[in-house]
């Protein structure tokens, strides 16, 4: 029995369109569920250290949080994570291509739950930025790794609204940290850390019940010995490819990192602000944060509409010179909380269109370099955003960050543009398909036409 149920789950099919959730296989479901909680964890995992950086950092250097060096260390344990987050994406991106998306699921969730979790023990600052880099690496390759499982699975008449609902997931992970922060908040910093040994528990349910897809399955028989390489992704046909979806990624997510980080800083040194207490600076950008994180949920489903209508590219294409306008309007002149607190909304749903990614990029690519493709363009993004946010908080004079906003945001419009020149795609339709013609084993064969009569399938 167990033999059957693993040829049965080795030679999954890739998923033909379907009309509704009822026709969806519990195959398909269980994919779908596995990819939305790495998702959610993702978000939660990835934002635990920045709930309590400053007390914790300045409790592993033993000075005051006020203390300069806090900031200093704080900020090298973020780049590391966010390097780490980016190189990930490349190495479980082709792990994911190589030993199987149901395998390297299962080992990205793994990586970002130990380390996070190993956080409880760092005993010095370098300690915590080692954990953090390691966290990221799981992180940056679950992106990949969850987007190719289910553009391989999932019907593409759902494609669209999966999108939205895998991005969600990342947002409400990142309010669950939030929830974490509060009810542990009596208990020593570092205690945060333990929630994010959760996801590990995950991993013992999908290594048994998601299977692996047929494309990959498929594409591994076909190319035998002959696997593409990781220096396929820079020759020939693919090299456009690459270089166009690198490049988006790089323009629009160094521009949005830049927001997000820059606009609750502009927020604190408003002349109505600034003369609050710390307290009540950090309530307010609290609730900015909330706000920017409801709209964008909202943003992904207004993505997933209008990418019915004009498709992907169009849409990215759309919404992010939508950015950009939002972003010029708000921060072109100065402006007081209140008319601030009108651009929010718009400028998190105008954010929706990252959530196309995750079904647009993975079929871009052949299918044995597909989550390294999709990987290695949306992540290393993260090293252009890390970059950026440097880099345009120098350009703006001391105590004003609206310069900074302002330039950033500019990177929205050639993302928008470059967007354009990709390519449309239709997930899933150039994978090989397994077929009972195929060469495989005789005993093999004889379970697989046992799984065939049970599902009612001709000859």
């Amino acid at each position: 029995m167990q033999q059957k149920e693993t040829a049965e789950r080795s030679f999954a099919r890739g998923a033909p369109s379907a009309p509704g959730l009822s026709q969806l296989s519990a195959a398909q479901w269980k994919s779908g569920l596995a990819a939305w909680l790495g998702w959610l964890f993702d978000g939660l995992d990835m934002h635990l250290y920045t709930l309590i950086a400053t007390p914790f950092v300045a409790l592993l250097l033993s000075v005051e949080p006020a203390d300069p060096s806090v900031a200093t260390y704080s900020s090298w344990i973020q780049a590391a994570f966010m390097f780490g987050w980016a190189l990930g994406g490349g190495l479980f991106g082709r792990l994911g291509d190589r030993l199987g998306r149901s395998r390297a699921l299962v080992l990205t969730i793994l990586t970002y739950a130990i380390f996070t979790g190993a956080g409880f023990l760092a005993q010095t600052w370098w300690h915590l930025l080692i954990f953090r880099f390691l966290a990221a690496l799981g992180i940056g390759g679950e992106w990949a790794v969850g987007a190719a499982l289910l553009a391989e699975t999932w019907p593409k008449n759902w494609r669209y609204w999966l999108a939205a609902v895998l991005q969600t997931a990342v947002n409400i992970g990142i309010l669950l940290a939030g929830v974490v922060g509060i009810a542990m908040a009596g208990l020593p910093e570092r205690s945060v850390f333990l929630a994010g040994l959760a996801p590990a528990l995950l991993v013992l349910w999908i290594r048994r019940a998601v299977p692996e897809t047929g494309d990959w399955y498929a594409a591994k028989q076909a190319a035998g010995a002959a696997e593409p390489r990781l220096v396929d992704l820079f020759r020939g046909p693919t090299l456009r490819t690459t270089a166009l979806t690198t490049a988006v990624c790089a323009c629009s997510l160094t521009a949005h990192w830049a927001f997000m980080f820059w606009s609750v800083q502009h927020v604190r040194q408003l002349p109505e602000v600034a003369s609050r207490t710390a307290e009540a600076k950090t309530e307010l950008v609290s609730l900015i944060v909330v706000l920017l994180m409801v709209s964008s949920i909202a943003g992904n489903f207004l993505a997933a509409a209008i990418a019915q209508r004009l498709g992907y590219k169009r849409t990215i294409a759309l919404m992010a010179a939508a950015y950009f306008v939002t972003m010029t309007l708000a921060y072109g002149a100065p402006r007081n909380l209140a008319t601030l607190w009108w651009y929010f909304p718009v400028l998190g749903l105008c954010s929706g269109f990252f959530a196309l990614f995750t079904m647009y990029l993975p079929p871009l690519f052949p299918t044995l370099l597909r989550t390294t493709g999709a990987g290695f363009s949306y992540n290393i993004g993260r090293i252009a955003a890390a970059v950026g946010t440097v880099v345009f908080g120098m350009l703006s004079p001391v105590g004003d960050k609206r310069l900074a906003l302002l330039y950033s945001g500019c990177l929205f419009l050639p993302a928008a543009l470059i967007a354009l020149a990709m390519p449309e795609s239709e997930a899933g339709d150039d994978s090989p398909r397994l077929r009972r013609s195929d060469p495989i084993s005789d005993e093999d064969r004889a379970i697989l036409e046992e799984v065939y009569r049970e599902r009612g399938c001709g000859n």
